[in-house]
């Protein structure tokens, strides 16, 4: 049975603000009877946007925030100014209990660097992870970090392996999935020296994980491992080039069908078609960001009401997943397999 899910969101984030966040939230909510929303920011320009909305009466609770997070500002400064800002508001709603998960389309420094002050680390989670879903032929591959972590030792990409296997398994209800690292080569002597590290970790280790050796770029839309690991500034560069390619080859797709009146009645006439390719090919709008105790998800700030509203639905659907108890199980392996790491590190020193 679907359970009934509150979500909070930053109505403020992200380049259009309630402009795009109300019609998304009615967008999504039409598809969504057992959520209820908690929007955080500026109550009069809410209200001027909900009153050109259908579908919301009863189901959305407006709260005054008086300030916003700045697009371009630095982690530091949002966490020195975050407490009254619609972003802070958002996420600790999630905190307190009033709401199970957290939306916001604003800056993801900020938003990574106030998640984690307020809502703490799971266990011995060192960092959080931004996870992408990324889809492929048959499924889709959970595909981390994407842009939270820029800089990470082997350690770290250990840690993602272990939140993104039991993300995976959760989220898209695979048994036992399968781990790869994303380097630049398949064979073992490739990648710099802290990918060489993990990938010796995941072998040798004690993980536990059905863990496949590195992979390549190309691998990706694949689908030959279910969950893809790297660091964040490596993923994030992925995703939007990504990204990038699926906006032009639609929009070339589209030009070249709507060339002429014939080209233009074959497009109207294949446009559901057109339409399924768009969802199957375009990356999805919303990252998760894992290790933390509680749910915040990351939409780009580009996101258009269609994007937002997908972000809306894939909230509730990773509200209800369990994620989270399945990543605190994962971690409690973590430090026996670390351990040999770290003796041959310390006998090394010596």
């Amino acid at each position: 049975m679907t359970q009934s899910l509150t979500i909070s969101i930053d109505a403020m984030g992200g380049d259009h603000g309630p402009s795009v966040v109300v019609p998304a939230c009615a967008k999504a909510l039409a598809d969504l009877p057992h959520v209820r929303l908690l929007l955080h920011g500026d109550e009069a320009a809410i209200r001027a946007e909900m009153e050109r909305a259908s579908g919301l009466d009863g189901r959305v609770e407006i709260r005054h925030a008086e300030r916003v997070i700045a697009m371009d500002e630095k982690p530091a400064q949002a966490l020195r100014r975050g407490k009254g800002t619609s972003m802070w508001a958002a996420v600790e709603a999630v905190r307190e209990g009033e709401a199970d998960c957290a939306v916001s389309a604003g800056n993801t420094g900020a938003l990574w660097a106030i998640s984690r002050l307020i809502l703490r680390m799971i266990g011995d989670v060192e960092r959080p992870a931004l996870v992408a879903s990324m889809p492929h032929a048959s499924g889709i591959t959970t595909f981390l970090d994407v842009g939270a972590n820029v800089d990470c030792d082997a350690r770290l990409l250990v840690e993602f392996a272990v939140m993104g296997e039991a993300y995976h398994r959760a989220a898209h209800g695979v048994a036992r999935p399968t781990v790869g690292l994303l380097n630049v080569g398949s064979e073992e002597m490739k990648g710099h020296e802290e990918v060489r590290e993990a990938n010796r970790i995941l072998r040798e280790g004690g993980v536990d994980l059905d863990y496949r050796g590195f992979v390549e770029g190309d691998d990706i839309t694949k689908g030959c491992v279910d969950v893809i690991v790297t660091d964040g500034f490596t993923g994030n560069v992925a995703l939007k080039a990504m990204e990038g390619a699926a906006r032009f080859m639609y929009g070339e797709l589209r030009a070249a069908l709507t060339n002429g009146p014939f080209a233009t009645l074959g497009f109207l006439l294949a446009r559901s078609s057109l339409l399924r390719f768009r969802e199957k090919i375009s990356p999805p709008p919303a990252a998760p960001i894992l290790g933390l105790n509680g749910l915040v998800l990351k939409c780009h700030g580009s996101a258009d009401e269609r994007d937002f509203a997908k972000a809306l639905r894939a909230a509730a659907e990773v509200a209800q997943s369990g994620f989270a108890s399945e990543i605190e199980r994962n971690m409690r392996r973590l430090p026996a397999a670390l351990a040999p790491a770290a003796a041959a590190s310390a006998d090394g020193a010596a």
